[in-house]
């Protein structure tokens, strides 16, 4: 595996972006949705199925796997790859998020952040250095910078104490990492923050791109601002970032806001709400996200999405799904799983089929026309903005 990281953009439609990354681990094409493996395993699902159903990446956070089963043990292992037996590129979080989330666990100073584990209550320091390192272990092909997250609507003050902290912590992640041998081998990202501030977030971007990362990230969405704002910010970003760096907008992961954040530019999408909603009996199809518990699916003998491939729709039909969920077997939240990821993975290979075809906007007019995000399934994914993150 001599193979660098390496980013080439392959054809434009607008500001939507068709392109290629190359890693030691393999290719994958963008625009891409990387399935969640939190913990070294998308819940409930084998690897051979997550990439039977089009993935070719996967993201895992170093922040779960530091505290269990530990990056010596990982490294020990003969890295992520080898442990969880996934042969193809692997993203990790530094754990940032978590740590944001957790509230009341954590404290956060110049120096880094100590956290409480959620497992055993024990003290932890995470630092910009040790951040870098952990993932050196964990050996995935595309790490994440230490950044400070915070509710992206919230303090004025706040927010832009938590962007210039992100920055000071940038350029040590850069350092640590460019001086290690771990750098031929991994590509770092860095991460632009600064709220739903217009000018902190030029401001964060130009500073980060100052610096010469193998790619960008868009942090600090999704955390309770509304889908306006997420996306005025996502376009103002992204017009600031390079065009021959990959841009990843973290964590975002319902169908309508991976559409038209692709249109602002964006390459890279990871999120849990496809597989966590799944577990819930919340499936998506063309017209919208259905509930599975529904009545009315009780009496249908056919398949729930007749134009859907996955094994889920091929073998099964709709009145069996509820069954399996009303009946409490854990059938009903694999099939819905697999369901789910098949559409969104699905998704973003009909998105790069029409960039590459210079018909991206009529396609996505086409689908916001047709694809009606439901009263609840709105209600839905303002919760999951707000969870707390523990796993996938």
């Amino acid at each position: 595996m001599t193979q660098r990281f390496a980013f080439k953009l392959l054809s434009t439609d607008g500001a939507a972006r068709r392109g290629q990354i190359t890693t030691p681990h393999g290719e994958a094409q963008t625009p891409l949705f990387m399935p969640v493996a939190t913990q070294a395993t998308v819940k409930g699902l084998t690897f051979d199925e997550v990439r039977s159903l089009g993935a070719e990446t996967v993201l895992s956070n170093a922040y779960h796997l530091y505290l269990r089963p530990g990056v010596e043990r990982v490294s020990d292992a003969g890295g992520l790859h080898r442990f969880m037996g996934w042969s193809g590129p692997i993203l990790t979080d530094s754990g940032g998020y978590q740590a944001f989330s957790m509230g009341t666990l954590r404290r956060v100073n110049d120096d880094g952040i100590v956290f409480r584990s959620h497992i055993d209550g024990s003290e932890h320091f995470f630092t910009p250095q040790s951040a870098i390192i952990n993932q050196h272990g964990i050996g995935a092909d595309i790490i994440m910078c230490f950044d400070q997250c915070v509710f992206s609507a919230g303090e004025p003050g706040a927010v832009k104490d938590a962007m210039e902290r992100t920055h000071r912590w940038a350029r040590v992640c850069y350092e640590t990492h460019a001086q290690s041998e771990r750098a031929g081998r991994q590509a770092l990202f860095g991460i632009v923050q600064g709220g739903t501030v217009p000018e902190l977030r030029q401001e964060s971007t130009q500073y980060i791109t100052d610096i010469p990362f193998d790619g960008y990230a868009i942090g600090g969405l999704a955390v309770g601002e509304t889908k306006a704002e997420m996306h005025d910010v996502t376009g103002l970003v992204c017009d600031g970032l390079p065009a021959d760096r990959p841009r990843y907008l973290m964590g975002v992961g319902s169908p309508e806001d991976l559409v038209n954040s692709v249109a602002l530019g964006v390459d890279m999408f990871d999120c849990v709400l496809p597989t966590r909603v799944a577990r819930n009996g919340a499936l998506f199809t063309p017209t919208g996200r259905i509930n599975i518990a529904n009545r009315k699916y009780a009496e249908q003998d056919a398949p729930l999405d007749e134009t859907c491939d996955c094994y889920a729709c091929r073998n099964f039909t709709a009145a069996y799904l509820r069954h399996l969920f009303k009946a409490g077997e854990m059938l009903g939240p694999r099939l819905a799983s697999i369901h789910n990821l098949r559409f969104i993975l699905r998704l973003m290979s009909d998105i790069r089929d029409a960039i590459a075809e210079a018909r991206f906007e009529s396609f996505r007019t086409n689908f916001l026309n047709t694809y009606r995000p439901t009263d609840e399934a709105r209600r839905q994914a303002q919760k999951h903005r707000w969870i707390v993150e523990r796993g996938a």
